[in-house]
């Protein structure tokens, strides 16, 4: 499932990262990675706040929509 589609408070692991290498490279940059832990910490009018390792980010929706999770 989508990232987008994850519910608030959840913890996945990222399966896949579906974007542009300049997009991917970002991910990277986060320290997001296959195989990596992503929290949902909240939606908010189309934003997302995501944890990932020891920070915590803003992400728009349509980058939230690039990553590919499933629940622990």
């Amino acid at each position: 499932m989508k990232l987008s589609d994850g519910h608030e408070g959840q913890t996945y692991v990222v399966t896949e990262l579906l974007g542009s290498q300049e997009t991917n490279r970002f991910f990277s940059n986060l320290g997001l990675s296959e195989g990596e832990e992503i929290t949902l910490i909240s939606k908010l009018a189309g934003n997302y706040v995501v944890n990932i390792k020891d920070g915590r980010y803003g992400m728009a929706g349509d980058l939230a929509k690039k990553i590919r999770v499933k629940t622990l």
